[in-house]
């Protein structure tokens, strides 16, 4: 009954959805093409296909050591790899080539999600994260195919909001086939909002399966060179509105310990990328583009490319996240790339992650039993307690503190108390 209560209002409101599709894509005449796609209307697939869903950036990029896996043991599989938004489904192609086939998810009418599954006949439904859409799980459930959620998380405030729609999420939830979570934590949740205790397994997340690509770590060791080898640098990863400031004030206070510091900032959606630049400008800082090509000596690089992340990561020596905007910001894409990572109370979502950084490498006040001392990346965390000591520095997760040391393969931490 709650579904399609839920299917009528999202008919409803599916105008407005179009509307706003097609005004935040007047500049591109792909964001303008894709609405067919949306409403279901894709190329039909010639055999049944394995549908992935990754609504974006990040979640594509968890999803490639899966896709990766699949192809590579059963050669004749065929993927279809959708996304919400436009800046995953560049994410994937960029990653998986002509390997996949790839395709805009169909937004959650029943029309839309039902001429979607005629057209691609998915064996099964793999559906990363949390991005759970009552018609694309019933449906595709409903037709004997099977669902199953990947990297799963569950926050305690999400489950609070499913809690309140019980009546919606519950079925949805007891659908899936199998939901493999990040944590024992994310387990329980899922286990609490409706899933059989016998579907869900706690396998770790996903993202701590990237393989780093040797190119990247070429190109990376390039640009570093560019850069400066002993020039310290931090950098502020996908970035939300109102957060460029803070992260300015930060880097001031940073410049008055490290003169040389470099600050890269890279912010989430690339249609701040101008108004970022011109806010950095304003308020002093010398400032540099990565778009540009070129490499001039300046305060702050500002990441205005597509897919460059991880370059980007392997080049700092400390990243942070500050707001609770930024709750969705993962932390194992800096210790990935052999970097150390600052995280403050909106790490809420990612606890769990963070203790599995903190047991890769045994037990301690730090790496190899050193202390960290206290420098002027403190600011970053704004907060007092943080700190830093070449590769390792301490980040604060509601009052619980972590000392995360780079290492040259990758994950190499200890957590630790603040001393």
């Amino acid at each position: 009954m709650l579904r399609a209560l839920y299917s009528f209002v999202f008919r409803l409101a599916l105008p407005f959805v179009l509307l706003q599709l097609w005004w935040s894509g007047r500049g591109s005449a792909g964001l303008h093409g894709n609405w067919r796609e949306r409403l279901g209307w894709v190329s039909p697939a010639p055999v049944p296909v394995v549908w992935v869903h990754a609504v974006s950036v990040g979640e594509t990029i968890a999803a490639a050591p899966l896709v990766n896996a699949l192809l590579q043991r059963h050669p004749g599989c065929r993927i279809l790899m959708t996304a919400m938004t436009a800046t995953g489904s560049a994410r994937a192609r960029a990653l998986f080539g002509d390997r996949v086939q790839y395709a805009y998810s169909p937004y959650d009418t029943p029309g839309a999600v039902s001429r979607f599954l005629d057209r691609v006949r998915p064996a099964a439904l793999v559906i990363m994260e949390t991005e759970l859409w009552p018609n694309m799980v019933g449906l595709t459930e409903e037709r004997g195919i099977p669902v199953v959620l990947v990297n799963a998380r569950l926050s305690e405030r999400s489950a609070r909001g499913y809690r309140r729609i019980a009546g919606l999420v519950h079925p949805m939830v007891a659908q899936l086939a199998w939901i493999a979570a990040q944590g024992a934590d994310d387990a329980r949740r899922f286990r609490a909002i409706g899933a059989s205790p016998e579907r869900v397994s706690v396998t770790g997340s996903i993202k701590f399966d990237v393989v780093v690509d040797q190119r990247l770590r070429a190109a990376a060791l390039r640009l570093r060179a560019q850069l400066g080898e002993s020039r310290p640098v931090w950098i502020a990863a996908s970035t939300h509105d109102g957060e460029d400031e803070q992260i300015l004030v930060a880097h001031r206070q940073v410049l008055q310990h490290q003169p040389d510091a470099l600050l890269m900032l890279v912010p989430r959606h690339p249609e701040r990328f101008d108004a970022v630049a011109q806010r950095v400008q304003s308020q002093g800082f010398t400032l540099t583009r990565r778009s540009a090509g070129s490499i001039a000596a300046a305060q702050v690089y500002l990441g205005d490319t597509m897919g460059e992340l991880l370059l980007l990561r392997r080049r700092h020596r400390l990243r942070g996240r500050l707001t609770d905007s930024a709750r969705r910001t993962q932390p194992a894409g800096a210790g990935g790339m052999g970097a150390a990572g600052a995280g403050g109370p909106a790490c809420f979502q990612f606890r769990g992650n963070l203790r599995g950084i903190g047991r890769s490498r045994g037990t301690g006040g730090g790496a190899g039993g050193r202390k960290p001392r206290q420098c002027g990346a403190c600011a970053v965390c704004q907060r007092g307690a943080a700190a830093a000591n070449g590769g390792m520095c301490i980040g604060l997760d509601r009052g619980e503190p972590w000392a995360v040391a780079s290492g040259a393969g990758g994950f190499g931490a200890t957590s630790a108390r603040a001393q």
